[in-house]
């Protein structure tokens, strides 16, 4: 069961300072993320919902995202990966636009309740590199973190393969995307960054 409620998820939001449009909706959003998220763990062993507000975190503070919709794309941006069967119900509180964004940044494999096979990743490759940049910049946002967080998971596997899809393809994404918005341009900063941290990792 979570541990974090509701109040906590406004507070790392920032919704305090938001009309009172927002704020509602925010709280419509983080009710959601909480329940959603309930039960789930991450590899890691913390309860899932810290991995979406510390992206939350790295948006605001590094990057300097404001925008609303933005931050709470970021918070349930794996909804539909952990719980699919949650897409009406995302759908009837936060509407069909922004379920279908959720859903263009969430692998088909997930979304059809399926083990991943032969073309998923390829295709899942191509779901990413259209996303629009707000989208793209939670989504590389998601990646930045995760590879943070390396560190304290256990599954060496996992380590490797996030390292050579970094080297692969969001570097390169990041590399291509960095000129539609000062948002994308300090990320791909961040990614590069990352990246070059683990280098010295492996050589040291």
């Amino acid at each position: 069961m979570n541990l974090i409620g509701l109040d906590h998820v406004l507070t790392v939001l920032g919704a305090a300072a938001w009309s009172t449009e927002e704020q509602s909706r925010a709280r419509v959003a983080g009710a959601l993320a909480v329940t959603i998220y309930d039960g789930h763990t991450r590899d890691q062993g913390t309860p899932y919902l810290e991995h979406p507000l510390a992206i939350i975190t790295l948006l605001a503070t590094e990057i300097r995202v404001s925008q609303v919709e933005t931050l709470l794309l970021a918070l349930l941006h794996d909804a539909l990966e952990v719980a699919p069967e949650s897409e009406a119900l995302l759908v009837q509180h936060l509407g069909v636009p922004f379920t279908g964004r959720l859903r263009a940044m969430t692998a088909d494999h997930r979304l059809e309740r399926r083990p991943k096979a032969a073309g998923d990743e390829t295709r899942w490759r191509f779901k990413q590199a259209a996303l629009p940049p707000e989208d793209l910049l939670v989504r590389l946002a998601d990646r930045l973190h995760n590879l943070r967080d390396l560190a304290a998971s256990p599954n060496v596997d996992r380590r490797r393969r996030f390292l050579q899809s970094l080297e692969d393809f969001y570097l390169p994404l990041a590399d291509a995307a960095r000129g539609l918005s000062p948002h994308l341009a300090v990320m791909r900063s961040l990614l590069h960054a990352e990246y070059v941290r683990h280098q010295q990792e492996v050589r040291l």
